[in-house]
This record gives structure tokens, sequence and C-alpha cells, in this order.
């Protein structure tokens, strides 16, 4: 494996395992599991995966988990995420653990905690860290909270972006 800085933020690739699930143009092949990980799952990872999801389409399947769910989606982040265009009010908090029996291309881990945690899953090709202020622990009032989840909203969207605008469909991923 091998480790790239970019930075500040940690990029592992491996090389290309041929039994990968890779989006192919025009075919019946599935897309390719991207699962952005974070400690509680009631974030930014949820806003990470509202955020590729809408950038990406179904050229990769999004989805995120966490280390120790919080068991809810927090109200500010599907405020913060409406705000944008972006319907996140459906999604739950997960577990990471309900992810290891699938085939999973690439792990985002979106703070530092879920880095250390998130082991190698099965047919893991690619792993970053990207980390992100968590803005459930935002001091003061409402109003002033929202203000630190529009913030790490709009850096969760301009790397997600990235991200999504680099995809090819090729076994290695983009480096944002």
């Amino acid at each position: 494996m091998r480790f790239a800085l970019r930075r500040g933020w940690k990029t592992a690739v491996r090389q290309p395992n041929p039994k990968s699930q890779i989006a192919i143009p025009n075919s019946n092949m599935p897309a390719p599991l991207v699962l952005i990980l974070c400690t509680g799952n009631s974030c930014r990872s949820h806003m990470a995966e509202g955020i590729l999801r809408a950038a990406a389409g179904s050229r990769l399947d999004v989805n995120s988990a966490g280390s120790n769910p919080a068991g809810y989606v927090h109200p500010l982040a599907i405020k913060a995420m409406a705000e944008i265009g972006i319907d996140i009010s459906a999604h739950t908090s997960k577990h990471m653990s309900e992810f290891l029996a699938r085939d999973v291309h690439t792990v985002i881990t979106v703070c530092g905690n879920a880095d250390q945690a998130c082991p190698m899953l099965p047919g893991q090709m690619a792993r970053h860290h990207w980390g992100f202020d968590d803005p459930a622990h935002a001091p003061g009032d409402q109003e002033e909270q929202l203000l630190v989840f529009r913030r790490v909203r709009d850096e969760i969207q301009k790397v997600f972006n990235a991200y999504a605008a680099g995809w090819s469909g090729t076994a290695r991923p983009p480096q944002p």
C-alpha cells in the first residue's frame, strides 16, 4: 500500500483488484461503493454522503456509517443541506459493521477518530482521510451553530464535488 500526503490529508491507494466492481458505462455492473465514515454518523458523514450522491449520480454507490453511531441525523445538518437543495432527512445513522460483508471500493473518513477505528474492508482499493470540524459541538445558540454547519457543509462540498468531478469509473479514484 502506498501513502501520500496532500495538504494535510492522508491517502492510501492499493493496486487494483481485478475482482473489484468498477462502473463501466452502459454496462450492468454495479457502481463502486464509496463508504464515508465518521464517529457518530450524525453530521459530517451524512452531509458528505448527500453531496457526493448529488455530484456523482449513478457513477458511485455512496453510503455513510459511524464507528459509534449517534442513532440520529442532526437536525441542523438536515437544515443546512436543505438550503442547497439536498434532502438528507431520510438518512439513518448506521454502524460501519453493516458494510463488512460488502465489497467496499473506497473508504473516506471525515474525522480523526473514524480514521483510527476503521479496519480494511473487503474489496477496499482506496482510503482517504479528509478531516472536517465537527459542527455538532459548535457553541452558541441555534443560529450560531447553524453558521458552523453551513461552513462545514461548504468545505465538504468543495472537496467532494472535486472528488466526484475526477471520478471516471477507473480503478484508481481521483485525488482532490
